[in-house]
């Protein structure tokens, strides 16, 4: 058996004080081995995104603990905690969060830019991943200019251009068709296959988590059923929805919640799990994505063509 990669002791998340008092993680403990699939499933409000935030050690919690390796990261220092989270995370969000002004490749290899790694070296990453994914013909074009398909393509070809070890995906086929979805699914659980890769993914989608070897249901804050089997669909029966008859079928545009400005010019986080009275999730940014937007804006825009 694979060790656990990520670990959580009694973790709690607690917004606002008083009336306005809201529990959004009430003690939950347990592991993701390294190379399992895992999805998180719950009705809105029941703390899903809020325990991504956590795992992907982009929030702290108010109590408990979470591992990396067997290292609890309260033991690091912030600038560790960064360091850790950006070598070895990976992230891909329903929303896209490219730079309109910036071509595909300048969009991929922000990540490498922010991290100081010389622009020899990461051009010839950012085109290993776009070949990867079928994308390198597009390594010129500017973002506006990809169909929602191509631009979820180009935000998981950002999402591994830093070689993670785990890949965390909020709601990544909400915006997209049926037939495009299924594309990008491919391409998650072939990453997961091939690579090896720990695959975490936040859905409402019940035919996505059906794909997944471990399905956790949240309620109220709370993993109510951790079951690889069909336990967690019959526990949460009407908690998702198919994305053969769900979200997708209407327009191709998937129920999200309004949306909460990340540290980016004209960048903007879908807003999860907003239960609490301050909307619990609002917060976090996702490096890569409002980071890395920022350091777009900021940085030569034309350095790097393909």
């Amino acid at each position: 058996m694979s060790a656990a990669v990520l670990e959580t002791e009694n973790l709690v998340k607690v917004y606002g004080r008083g009336e306005s008092r809201f529990d959004a993680l009430k003690g939950l403990t347990f592991e993701i081995r390294q190379g399992e699939s895992v999805a998180i499933v719950g009705k809105s409000g029941s703390g899903k995104s809020t325990l991504m935030h956590l795992l992907a050690l982009l929030d702290e919690p108010t109590a408990g603990v979470v591992a990396m390796n067997g290292r609890p990261v309260s033991q690091l220092k912030p600038a560790q905690v960064s360091e850790l989270r950006n070598e070895t995370f990976g992230f891909v969000f329903q929303q896209f969060f490219l730079n309109a002004n910036q071509t595909v490749l300048e969009n991929v290899i922000l990540p490498l830019k922010i991290a100081g790694v010389g622009p020899a070296e990461r051009r010839r990453r950012g085109m290993e991943v776009l070949e990867q994914l079928d994308m390198a013909d597009k390594a010129r074009n500017r973002a506006t200019d990809l169909s929602g398909g191509q631009k979820q393509r180009a935000c998981i070809a950002r999402a591994l251009v830093n070689n993670p070890s785990v890949l965390f995906a909020d709601e990544p086929t909400g915006n997209l068709d049926t037939a495009t979805g299924e594309v990008v699914e491919d391409i998650l659980f072939g990453l997961h296959r091939d690579r090896g890769i720990t695959l975490v993914i936040v859905t409402h989608d019940d035919d996505l988590a059906a794909r997944c070897q471990r399905r956790l249901l949240m309620q109220d804050g709370m993993i109510v059923a951790d079951d690889s089997g069909e336990a967690v669909r019959s526990a949460g029966a009407g908690v998702g929805q198919s994305s053969r008859e769900g979200s997708r079928r209407a327009g191709g545009h998937g129920k999200h919640a309004a949306p909460v400005v990340v540290d980016g010019p004209g960048l903007n986080e879908p807003g999860p799990d907003r239960s609490g009275p301050d909307g619990p999730d609002a917060g976090p940014t996702a490096p890569g994505a409002g980071t890395a937007g920022r350091a777009g804006q900021d940085d030569n825009a034309g350095e790097e063509r393909a």
